[in-house]
């Protein structure tokens, strides 16, 4: 705490005095009291009195209340030996800046968009068109890149990528139609229950369109179908893709539809 005098033995404070000592309120006292962090002493006249215990308890308090800590935790931590709350506090202090990594990663992505759109807002349309294809085919490789260059290896990825920059306006719209109008067809077909039936074979026939359109003709094939199905099921960004647009369990049925339908 930096404060003289709070741990002096044999030392005795009132809420007054120990609540100037700590720089914080006799409220303040009185509500850690009733959370039962301090329990102080009571004179002959009913008044508080705090030993140096007390102090020290508090500063220990105030600390991990600084340190974002809740109260009910803080709690439970002074119940145990210091070997523990350090323990803690410097667990507490990963999970921090872990935090702070992701701030600063959320930061650099926010500004990133900012600098885009103030260079877009410069662009003529072609130009807008392309950056726009250009900031979608990074999305998804920092998303899925490794994953499916590890799967495909980094001529077929870098092959699709390609094939998307080579797009024309018409063949990106025509791209993009037919991936909402997947999401309304999973859907129907989901109704259904059945991942074999009509609306299904539909559904499965729609998504090899999309999935040709990104790879390209002679890049697709069923069994690569099959197998970016399966990569769906194994990781939740994947599946998040299908169930965040449809609603839960859209993924687990495309891909029972594909593997029911697809030749």
């Amino acid at each position: 705490m930096g404060k003289r005098g709070m741990g002096r033995s044999g030392a005795s404070y009132t809420v007054g005095q120990l609540a100037k000592l700590a720089g914080v309120s006799a409220r303040t006292l009185r509500y850690y009291e009733e959370e039962g962090l301090l329990r102080p002493s009571r004179a002959e006249s009913g008044y508080r009195v705090y030993a140096a215990s007390d102090a020290k308890r508090l500063a220990y308090i105030l600390s991990m209340r600084a340190c974002g800590l809740p109260v009910a935790t803080i709690h439970s931590l002074l119940e145990n030996d210091e070997g523990d709350l350090r323990h803690v506090l410097h667990a507490h202090l990963l999970t921090l800046s872990a935090q702070r990594d992701s701030l600063d990663e959320a930061i650099e992505r926010t500004e990133a968009a900012i600098a885009t759109i103030e260079r877009i807002e410069q662009m003529n349309e072609n130009d807008a068109f392309e950056a726009l294809k250009g900031e979608r085919i990074a999305e998804n490789e920092r998303a899925y890149g490794h994953e499916a260059r590890e799967r495909w290896g980094d001529e077929a990825v870098d092959a699709a990528n390609e094939r998307l920059r080579a797009a024309s306006r018409e063949e990106w719209d025509a791209l993009e139609r037919l991936g909402d109008e997947i999401n309304r067809q999973l859907a129907i077909a989901m109704a259904t229950g059945d991942p074999a039936g009509e609306e299904a074979r539909r559904l499965t026939h729609m998504h090899a369109q999309w999935i040709e359109g990104h790879w390209g003709a002679g890049r697709y094939t069923p069994e690569a179908h099959r197998g970016l199905a399966q990569m769906y099921l194994a990781d939740d960004r994947f599946r998040s893709y299908y169930d965040d647009a449809v609603g839960a369990g859209a993924t687990e049925f495309l891909v029972k539809a594909l593997e029911a339908c697809l030749p």
